[in-house]
């Protein structure tokens, strides 16, 4: 299959270039830099609606991860501005490029959040659930709107509502463990809040089979057990050989980062994956401590 990529530079993507390489399909980056572009790979300039759509033609699948990221700096007017358009108007640009297509593709894998259900305390959260709010919800809302003209051209389109994606080498866990090695590592509030997350392979390998399957609309991309944020601190100062003992209070998160620290540090997001379990899909990585302890051995 030739399956083209946006975001094949960030963490997800390089890791499903590899998979895909790995088992002999062909892959097409979406690349911006014309200075940095190898063989097959196709220039574009989401910001300027720049796409040449026939370099798409033929392709077997599109997969969108690119995006600035959500976590690097607050969000100021100028950022929320940034990550609406790199996602929202990107997103767009594909879906109107494919539903030109004469060959279109048989899947268009756009990324989404699991943050599009906004913060629900211990409400378990399934594909069927309805949105939330909140601007990371509202953002995950317009993402997935954007892909609309594929839907309308007859594309299978799937959302993947991703979780945290650990990984022990980049990412999330980079950050989280920071305050663990100089032993101020602990809890986020008073700790009870659901962190939805998934081990960077069972990312990459739900990502292939969300090409595969039959699979349509938002898919929850996240282990089937959710941990409370206690847990999960606690699981990762184990791995560390750190104590979990420092609570960060729920004042700083809201009072000081405002919106960012709070929806980023204490809203509750208990999401399963029911459609990933009922298609099929078998997890790896189940248990986030023992996931965890693997990662940072």
């Amino acid at each position: 299959m030739r399956v083209a990529i946006t975001g094949a530079s960030g963490m997800i993507g390089r890791a499903l270039v590899r998979s895909l390489e790995a088992d002999g399909h062909t892959v097409h980056r979406l690349v911006r830099d014309r200075g940095r572009a190898v063989a097959g790979d196709i220039w574009w300039q989401p910001s300027q609606g720049d796409l040449d759509a026939k370099a798409l033609e033929g392709v077997g699948a599109v997969v969108h991860l690119a995006g600035h990221p959500i976590g690097r700096f607050l969000w100021t007017g100028s950022e929320r501005t940034k990550l609406w358009d790199s996602r929202v108007n990107s997103g767009r640009l594909l879906a109107n490029a494919i539903a030109s297509l004469d060959a279109k593709p048989s899947v268009y894998v756009s990324q989404s959040g699991s943050n599009a259900y906004g913060p629900r305390g211990d409400e378990v959260l399934t594909e069927s659930s309805t949105r939330g709010t909140g601007f990371l919800a509202e953002l995950c809302a317009a993402w997935e709107q954007s892909a609309g003209p594929a839907v309308q051209a007859g594309v299978r389109v799937v959302h993947p509502r991703t979780g945290l994606v650990l990984d022990g080498h980049e990412g999330v866990l980079r950050k989280l463990r920071l305050p663990f090695l100089v032993f101020a590592g602990g809890r986020y509030g008073d700790g009870r809040q659901w962190m939805p997350w998934i081990s960077l392979t069972d990312e990459v390998r739900a990502i292939r089979h969300l090409i595969d399957s039959d699979l349509a609309g938002p898919v929850n991309l996240c282990a089937p057990e959710p941990a409370r944020n206690a847990d999960f601190m606690a699981a990762l100062g184990a791995a560390l050989h750190r104590p979990a003992r420092v609570p960060t209070p729920a004042w700083f998160f809201a009072g000081v980062l405002g919106e960012f620290g709070r929806t980023l540090a204490l809203d509750s997001v208990r999401a399963v994956p029911q459609a990933l379990l009922d298609s099929g899909f078998e997890f790896r990585d189940t248990d986030v401590a023992a996931t965890l302890a693997s990662l940072l051995a």
